[in-house]
């Protein structure tokens, strides 16, 4: 959700043996100070240093500025560290967590006896800029062992749980305070002396001074359990942001404004699209009519659209014996975000969590050959996945959802015009539904984590190879995501901006080798010989759920006439009228038309108002005049009007605009007046 920024890329220093990375970052004349400020630099391992950093050699690095993603990253941790200080300066009793950047962002956990208040937050925004103005130090100490830290630290039970683990089982991202093979403590030291005014376990790396913090504000405060097991005591978390400049700060809370305005889980209860109804259980909506229409009509859509593109539609059950996801792979590691099975007749049954081991078994199910490739199996497949219910979030974040899920069969020479081919389609479709700011992910395996991957390493080398060429043949930017490859092969995803400019995941292409070969999948190629094929999975919106979300709040509510729940409403300007009004509804629907008549009790203007807060396409008012003309009036979103449209006209103009599928608001409403 960040506003766009042009981030200072520096040639590499070279930092002398003995001197520090500032000395020659200094030297090179680099900024030091203000928004654009070099705060750490890259060695050629990789790993990020602070500038007081000195080599046992010479070494050439990268300098980092402040406004590129790790110097931002920086930035708010080092946030989160003055967030922290401030803290036990305020609440002395408190015992420290752990405290991450994320995006756009930072938060802290701490240990405390009570939750915090929005006036606690209030003093704890005016203790961090008086840390901040002070000008502190970040200076990095290494422990010379375990005993040290525990001696150190004996005071903050869960600093001391991070020391004993060693990091292992925790995310590196989350947890900054243990990892990279050695244990540190980076001290905040007074401007102009040596004094530490506040110490926390943290491997780093960290800005030179507090000072370089230009910008930050405490969100919110929320309960959080310890390392996410709900085993575990609840601490406090408190979010903030930080930014290199007010007026970027600024530009971000009039962002989240604009957010709050479109949450879809606020618009989806004001137009009584959909709920989340406590006896079903959390992060399992239920769509109600006007939802429901909505739904229907993208998945009316998008099935005609595969059809199309030359996919055969299947159908699969809810679930399936446990057997089937160890032969698929999946068990080993998915099981945790699997719903606990289910014992029946001497079987264990899983809800599914994904399509594709089913979709194999009808692969499977008879002979085939070579020349039945391409074979693409498609199906609106609900799915179930066991999320936490700290990150279930309305539509976008749900337990139970449904994927347009497809897997293309096919030779390895069929793979990479496969891949355009699904590429070229998912991106047309998104554009079908007025989303065409894009750009591609391509995620690959994390080499150092073998155990979390299956298949070798000409395969993955092979396929990688093959999603990069297709992105990459798009002309569409393509960013790396090392490491975030499903276990069975590498995926493009597609990062799609909506009107406001926060980015999305959408459609996912992954290459798979590995569900083949333990499925036994084979074809009888032109030479006589049983040969195994590539699988491609591709889900073009993620979840159907989901993208109903994204496009909430992509049009803040207000969908192309195509979509839209209710696309007419008649109002009356008396209650006589309105007989009237029922007869150009009912032409309207025999021609497909979504249209209703509001005879209700209030006035017109109440209902002209209620039709706005509902934001539907077209207001058609008919009084005196028009009745006995033969007219109708229109009224518009925008609250636009063009009075006196002869009713065949009329009935043509909305046919028009909802038949032409148009996506581009109002004005297209207007068109032809």
């Amino acid at each position: 959700m960040s506003a766009p920024r042009t981030p200072v890329v520096a040639d590499p220093v070279v930092v002398a043996a003995g001197t520090t990375a500032a000395d020659a970052v200094a030297a090179a004349g680099l900024p030091m100070s203000g928004p654009k400020a070099i705060v750490v630099v890259r060695d050629p391992q990789g790993q990020l240093r602070d500038l007081d950093w000195r080599p046992a050699e010479e070494v050439a690095v990268e300098p980092v500025a402040l406004d590129s993603p790790d110097g931002l990253n920086v930035l708010r941790h080092s946030t989160a560290h003055v967030l922290a200080q401030a803290v036990q300066d305020v609440f002395p009793e408190a015992k420290l967590g752990i405290g991450p950047p994320i995006e756009n962002g930072f938060y802290y956990d701490f240990g405390v006896d009570k939750p915090f208040q929005p006036d606690d937050l209030a003093k704890l925004e005016k203790r961090m800029q008086e840390i901040v103005k002070s000008g502190q130090r970040f200076r990095r100490r290494r422990f010379a062992d375990l005993d040290e830290a525990r001696s150190e630290l004996a005071a903050e039970p869960f600093k001391l749980e991070l020391i004993e683990v060693k990091g292992e089982g925790l995310d590196s991202s989350e947890v900054m305070e243990v990892g990279g093979g050695e244990l540190t403590i980076y001290d905040n030291l007074a401007a102009n002396e040596d004094k530490v005014c506040w110490s926390d376990l943290c491997r780093g790396p960290h800005l030179p001074n507090t000072r370089l913090i230009g910008a930050f504000k405490l969100m919110r405060s929320a309960a959080a359990y310890w390392r996410g097991s709900e085993k575990n005591p609840q601490l406090q978390r408190v979010y903030g942001t930080a930014w290199p400049t007010r007026d970027e700060l600024k530009a971000y809370l009039k962002l989240l404004e604009e957010a709050a305005r479109r949450d879809h889980r606020k618009l989806g209860a004001d137009l009584d699209l959909f709920s989340f109804p406590d006896e079903i259980g959390s992060g399992l909506p239920v769509f109600h009519p006007k939802g429901g229409v909505l739904k229907r009509v993208m998945e009316d859509y998008v099935r005609a659209r595969h059809v199309e593109e030359g996919f055969d539609y299947v159908g699969t059950p809810h679930i399936s014996k446990e057997g089937l996801f160890h032969t698929s792979g999946h068990l080993p590691y998915y099981k945790d975000t699997m719903f606990p099975p289910m014992e029946m007749e001497g079987s264990d049954y899983y809800l599914k969590a994904m399509n594709c081991p089913m979709h194999n078994l009808i692969y499977r199910s008879r002979g085939r050959s070579y020349r039945q490739l391409p074979l693409r199996l498609f199906e609106f497949g609900t799915v179930y996945r066991y999320e936490k219910s700290g990150v279930i979030h309305g539509l976008t974040r749900v337990r139970g959802f449904t994927q347009d899920d497809s897997h293309s069969y096919c030779t390895k020479e069929q793979a990479p015009a496969e891949i355009k081919h699904l590429l070229g389609f998912v991106l047309s479709l998104l554009r079908d539904f007025g989303i065409d700011d894009f750009y591609l992910e391509l995620s690959t395996r994390d080499d150092s984590k073998p155990d979390k991957f299956v298949g070798s390493d000409e395969d993955w080398a092979t396929a990688t190879a093959v999603l990069e060429q297709c992105a990459l043949e798009t002309g569409l930017e393509l960013v790396p995501d090392p490491g975030g490859a499903a276990f069975y092969g590498p995926k493009i995803s597609v990062q799609a901006k909506d009107a406001i400019g926060r980015t999305w995941q959408m459609s996912t292409i992954q290459y798979d080798f590995n569900q083949p070969k333990g499925f036994g999948l084979e074809y009888q190629a032109a030479d006589g010989t049983r040969q195994q094929p590539v699988m491609i999975h591709c889900a073009k919106f993620g979840s159907i759920e989901r993208f109903i979300g994204v496009l909430t709040e992509h049009y803040a509510g207000a969908f192309p006439a195509w979509l839209a729940p209710v696309q007419v409403v008649g109002i009356p300007i008396r209650e006589e009228h309105g007989d009237y009004l029922v007869d150009f509804a009912a032409t309207l629907r025999r021609h497909g038309v979504r249209a209703e008549v509001d005879l209700g009790d209030d006035r017109m203007q109440k209902k002209i108002r209620n039709a706005q807060q509902q934001k539907i396409p077209f207001m058609v008012i008919a009084g005196d005049d028009d009745v006995a003309a033969g007219t109708v009036s229109f009224r518009y979103r925008d609250g636009s009007q063009r009075n006196g449209v002869p009713i065949d006209e009329a009935v043509a103009h909305v046919r028009e605009v909802v038949e032409s599928r148009t996506n581009a608001g109002p004005a297209a409403e207007r068109a032809g007046s």
